[in-house]
């Protein structure tokens, strides 16, 4: 039969068949061996074909169909390999905030990277207006404007006033989306308010560090009432691309990407050469700054790992 998988603890898998019945499933142990280079071969959001065993309540996934897309990242664990977030999405939503915790523009950018490579349109939502200050309405207003001039949508919300939320449901509505970001963003409060009799847990940013305390420990769907699945992923410290050349980053830069046949090099980096017409297009204030910065941090942290 074919199911969807929900959550994933490592090991076993809990799955919903066509019919809308529950399974835990495991793999059989062939299929992880079979072109898979990721620390795990079955994510949320794969539809699976299983077959049910002795008790029915049990299956045996024998194959996994082939994926729409899926989202990366570095295994918290094994450097060298990736881990597949989730897969089948037709959005990715970064959870950020400019205070407790502030969400540098690095993750952010390192996210948005993550999404182009795998063709998911990812919208921005800045969670905790309710404790923003002036300067953090200034942040915010800054931010808006460059990435919505690049493509993206960008949202403010509050989980406690409300303020947004009406918003986010309708852009969630009859969507798989991935939820991502730090730990202590608000994302588990989020969840809260739009799944109510889910109740999730929810945890503080512990003081010492500034960091949100993990609440998440494997990703995870839910069905949303009116239509549409929520995929929660571990909040994350940070966000290690994987599978991805230096020479490609410029690419998933949607206001690079336009202009990279203007180059006077094809394999040009936009570092130093000249004839470049990103750096031209940043010296006229065509591309912002912050952007272009971020690129070469992360072209420069692909290269010292040997990428």
């Amino acid at each position: 039969m074919k199911a969807l998988v929900y959550k994933s603890t490592g090991s076993w898998y809990t799955v919903k068949d066509e019919t809308g019945k529950w399974y835990q499933a495991r793999t059989k142990g062939v299929l992880k061996l079979d072109d898979i280079t990721s620390t795990n071969p079955v994510a949320v959001g794969d539809w699976v074909e299983m077959e049910t065993e002795s008790t029915q309540e049990t299956g045996v996934i024998s194959e996994i169909h082939e994926r729409n897309n899926y989202i990366n990242r570095q295994s918290p664990r094994h450097k060298h390999q990736h881990h597949i977030v989730a897969a089948n999405l037709d959005q990715s939503v970064l959870v950020a905030t400019l205070r407790e915790p502030r969400t540098s523009q690095g993750f952010i950018d390192r996210f948005l990277v993550a999404s182009e490579m795998y063709h998911v349109p990812a919208l921005l939502v800045f969670n905790k207006v309710d404790l923003y200050r002036e300067k953090d309405f200034d942040k915010f207003a800054e931010w808006e404007e460059m990435y919505s001039a690049i493509g993206y949508k960008v949202l403010l919300v509050s989980t406690v006033t409300g303020q947004g939320i009406g918003e986010l449901k309708e852009l969630l509505l009859n969507k798989t989306s991935l939820i991502s970001g730090h730990s202590g963003v608000g994302k588990s409060s989020m969840l809260n308010v739009i799944f109510p009799d889910k109740n999730l847990k929810t945890q503080g940013v512990s003081g010492w560090s500034g960091k949100g305390q993990h609440t998440t420990t494997f990703a995870e769907m839910y069905d949303l009432p009116e239509g549409g699945r929520i995929i929660d992923t571990p909040g994350m410290r940070e966000f290690g691309l994987v599978d991805v050349e230096k020479q490609e980053v410029s690419h998933y830069f949607p206001e690079m990407r336009e202009r990279l046949s203007g180059c006077q090099f094809n394999n040009c980096q936009h570092l130093n050469e000249p004839g470049c017409a990103i750096k031209e297009a940043v010296a006229e204030g065509e591309i912002n700054m912050d952007r272009y910065l971020s690129y070469v941090s992360i072209v420069e942290t692909l290269e010292d790992k040997g990428y």
